[in-house]
């Protein structure tokens, strides 16, 4: 059971990326787990900037399976004064099953700055908050992530979904890579209102890093999944992200396919 950072030690240098194995531990259904997909390829830009540069944006395809071997390969697609626009891209034995468009960007100063995402109402602070019982969870959270409930039911909309969330093994992760590797850590907001055992597929997300400086408390971010709309077999998610202090750190929205 390699932790992520396991993985990217031991993977196998190429000319424009790495290759590694993706283990069993890490799937998802069908395929790997997307957010572990997503931190893959955005390591693999990260590896091809000229120099260090903090990801601001990035829109990441889930297109087809990833299991076992996958090569992951970049390249810069365009690099002005402060902005480097990175593609990146994830080939499993069938072709290409993942592709990512990173922007890399240093903050600058702004004349306008707004209060951003505020905290959720009735929020369960970190240390009362109880632990998720681990054996409704994935086989991939078991093993790799730890849960806890941030809010109770009902404080929570029709499809919504509030969890504080932490990797276990996480000391020589970038930070970029650690926040979207956990960014996807919820299930679909729509998931407890389905059928049960529907299937349910990412197929698009896309994610604003809000501030370079946003870091979790001990490990634990705070995670919020919301849908508003799903219908004709397509759910639209809202995903937020706090670090410590309230600090909101990544503003996302996810297409989710739903076979129902």
């Amino acid at each position: 059971m390699p932790a992520l950072v396991e993985m990217l030690s031991g993977a196998e240098t190429l000319e424009d990326g790495f290759a590694l194995t993706i283990t069993p531990d890490w799937q998802q259904g069908r395929t790997a787990y997307g957010g572990l997909t997503s931190a893959l390829a955005v390591e693999a830009a990260r590896r091809v900037l000229p120099e260090p540069l903090p990801l601001r944006s990035a829109q990441f395809s889930m297109i087809a399976p990833l299991v076992g071997r996958i090569e992951a390969r970049a390249k810069i697609v365009r690099a002005g004064r402060n902005a480097v626009w990175v593609t990146a891209e994830l080939v499993g034995e069938k072709g290409t099953g993942f592709l990512a468009n990173c922007v890399f960007m240093q903050p600058r100063e702004s004349v306008l700055a707004l209060g951003g995402y505020a905290l959720p109402d009735g929020l369960v602070p970190l240390e009362d908050a109880p632990v998720f019982e681990t054996k409704v969870l994935p086989a991939f959270m078991q093993m790799h992530f730890d849960v806890r409930v941030a809010l109770p039911a009902d404080r929570l909309q029709e499809a919504d979904l509030c969890w504080w969330v932490r990797v276990r093994e996480r000391e020589g992760l970038d930070a970029d890579v650690e926040a979207v590797l956990l960014g996807d850590a919820l299930p679909p907001a729509v998931l407890p209102h389905l059928p049960p055992r529907t299937p349910v597929s990412s197929m698009q997300w896309h994610v604003n890093m809000l501030n370079t400086a946003a870091r979790p408390r001990d490990g634990w971010w705070l995670i919020r999944s919301t849908s508003r709309q799903s219908g004709h077999g397509l759910a639209s998610e809202d995903i937020l992200q706090w670090g410590e202090g309230g600090t909101p750190a990544v503003a996302g929205m996810q297409s989710v396919a739903v076979f129902a």
